[in-house]
């Protein structure tokens, strides 16, 4: 469905997912995905643009729907001639026929059993099942990957994604076990040697714990998981507040390295990446030991 070697498709940051992260994941054999949550669609465009002169392997594309409202977001992904979307934030009840007639396939991220079940009544492709440890804008009832994961498979026959504490070939097993046919990384990638990020962050990645990410404004919307910082660790008292407000330095936590500018939006798997690597290292030896865990597991535990 994705034309990919590998079934690994990479998270849509916003103003992260571009050109240069996504051509990596495409050159490794993933799926880079190009977002469009910044709104910012003359620098999407030209990222676009930029993609193909990178790559030659499929990409894709996210549209956050309920970030951009009141745009022409469908015709400008339609636009872009590619062949597979994820929506998010959003019914896509608005997106879902148009992007199919179009030959685009759409899989839309859910976070919860019900929305799952919401989208497959629009007639989705597939599902991104989004755990509650994933870092980027939450639920505010966060969902575990190991309960949310095969709840939904129980119901569904349509692919599942799995995106939430996917890090590695030993996450990514996990997940197939659970009824994942392909995984969603997003700390991991962020954190990649071919990420746009400041290495200020990528090293607050290396060096974070299994605990150093917060839950915030769970009493209101958007909830968010993100890495630990003193600005972070204030909010978190805080059962709701404004969230779009302290992203207005998003540049210079992003680009600049100022880790208290903004909130750095990361998932708990922080606590399991203790160095940058590049894309392609990240893909080739997430599918080695992916392959080596399920062939173990089942020379073992065959009956």
């Amino acid at each position: 469905m994705t034309g990919t070697d590998y079934p690994i498709i990479q998270a849509p940051m916003g103003w992260i997912a571009r050109a240069r992260l996504a051509a990596a994941v495409s050159n490794a054999g993933g799926l880079g995905v190009i977002e469009t949550a910044s709104g910012e669609f003359d620098n999407i465009r030209a990222e676009v643009a930029k993609m193909r002169e990178l790559t030659d392997k499929p990409f894709g594309m996210n549209v956050a729907l309920s970030y951009v409202k009141g745009t022409n977001v469908i015709d400008f992904v339609i636009e872009q001639g590619i062949k597979f979307v994820t929506t998010s934030s959003g019914s896509p009840s608005v997106c879902t026929q148009v992007f199919q007639q179009a030959g685009i396939k759409v899989f839309h991220v859910v976070p919860t059993f019900d929305m799952a079940m919401k989208a497959i009544d629009c007639g989705v492709d597939g599902l991104v099942v989004e755990g509650g440890e994933g870092g980027g804008f939450k639920n505010p009832s966060p969902v575990s990957s190991m309960v949310l994961l095969p709840l939904i498979r129980s119901k569904v026959d349509v692919p599942i994604i799995a995106a939430g504490g996917i890090c590695d070939g030993l996450s990514m097993a996990g997940a197939f076990a659970m009824g994942a046919e392909g995984v969603q990384m997003g700390t991991r990638m962020l954190s990649s040697s071919d990420s746009p990020v400041h290495d200020n962050w990528k090293q607050a990645i290396v060096d974070a714990k299994e605990t150093d990410t917060v839950f915030l404004n769970q009493a209101s919307r958007p909830a968010l998981r993100a890495l630990r910082t003193r600005r972070t660790e204030e909010l978190l008292p805080l059962g709701a507040f404004n969230a779009m407000e302290h992203f207005a330095g998003v540049q210079d936590l992003y680009f600049g390295g100022d880790m208290e500018a903004a909130i750095p939006l990361s998932g708990q798997a922080v606590g399991r990446i203790d160095s940058v690597k590049s894309a392609e290292d990240i893909v080739q030896e997430t599918m080695h030991v992916f392959y080596d865990a399920m062939n173990e597991l089942s020379a073992s535990y065959a009956g």
